[in-house]
């Protein structure tokens, strides 16, 4: 018995397609064949998650794995063949639910008139004979594809597996600099083959692009918490700072408190039109663990000589 597909994912059947999401990107991430090199066991049940996310997060897919179970694609493949012998039966069988109820009978060209002649003519080797496929395109393909920050900021080549019906295949995919979540890529006849020999489906991947440790992107702008010392912060200094260009030497101004923002133009992410965001640098004064008398007093009298009032106008 074929092992049910939300039970893979380990979602419900009602689930929404974020549950859906989320729970794929969990394991998708768990059995990754990068992650387990030499799991032979990982590799086969990251074939599994991808296999059951590809059905459930297609609308019509999910229908008819809802509705048909294991054998959907057979149906939708034009794998079922009715009655037996010479004539045609049709006992039982809801054309309308096998074809969608379009009106016009569902992926015949002709209509259900039409579908009844084939079968009909074939059963009882009429002078008209089986009528040729139609040319019939390949079936598009949807994949989510996860992103690191740094490769949806500034581009660059990405590898994953995917699996198209024989077995798990290698793709890599070049990403353009700026993309966003949510960004569509469409890879041209690296879909379904066409089950008539033209040409192939597409590829379609949806990026999601994963957190960064240190960098946050707000639009075209980037955020950095940057910590400084109380010297630094204090007297002012020249740090350096990593950006998607290069390390850049940054200036903290003499005095500064935490919370103050420094602003690197053009460092942040690429425009369409070839412009870039900035960088937003917040300052974070980071103390020492332990201070013992000497520094203790050095600091009392700093403040005795400079008393401020920080959270005079501090209300709710």
């Amino acid at each position: 018995m074929a092992e049910d597909l939300y039970q893979v994912l380990g979602v419900r059947r009602d689930a929404s397609k974020d549950e859906i999401q989320k729970s794929y990107r969990k394991l998708a991430r768990k059995y990754h064949p990068d992650m387990n090199p030499d799991n032979a066991e990982a590799k086969e049940r990251f074939k599994r998650v991808q296999e059951a996310y590809d059905v459930l997060s297609d609308d019509e897919k999910r229908s008819a794995y809802d509705r048909y179970g294991s054998d959907f694609e057979k149906i939708r493949n034009g794998g079922w063949h009715p009655g037996a012998g010479g004539g045609a039966s049709f006992e039982g069988l809801d054309l309308e639910q096998i074809f969608g109820g379009r009106g016009g009978g569902g992926g015949f060209e002709g209509g259900f008139a039409e579908f009844f002649e084939q079968l009909a003519g074939a059963g009882r080797g009429g002078p008209r004979g089986p009528r040729r496929r139609a040319p019939e395109r390949g079936a598009n393909v949807q994949h989510q594809l996860t992103v690191p920050l740094r490769t949806a900021v500034s581009g660059g080549k990405v590898e994953f597996y995917l699996n198209r019906g024989k077995g798990n295949e290698k793709i890599s995919v070049t990403i353009p600099p700026g993309v966003n979540e949510g960004s569509k890529i469409r890879l041209r006849g690296q879909g379904q083959p066409s089950p008539t020999g033209h040409e192939a489906g597409d590829l379609i991947l949806t990026l999601s692009v994963s957190s960064h440790p240190h960098f946050q992107r707000s639009g075209q702008n980037l955020l950095l918490t940057l910590p400084v010392t109380l010297g630094e912060a204090a007297l002012g200094a020249k740090v350096d700072v990593p950006t998607p260009n290069g390390t850049i030497t940054l200036t903290v101004p003499p005095g500064s408190s935490s919370g103050r923002r420094l602003r690197l133009k053009g460092q942040g992410v690429q425009n369409r039109d070839g412009s870039n965001g900035d960088l937003l640098v917040d300052l974070q004064i980071k103390l020492p663990e332990s201070l013992d008398e000497e520094d203790q007093a050095a600091i009392r009298a700093i403040e005795q000589r400079h008393p401020m009032k920080p959270r005079e106008n501090l209300s709710w």
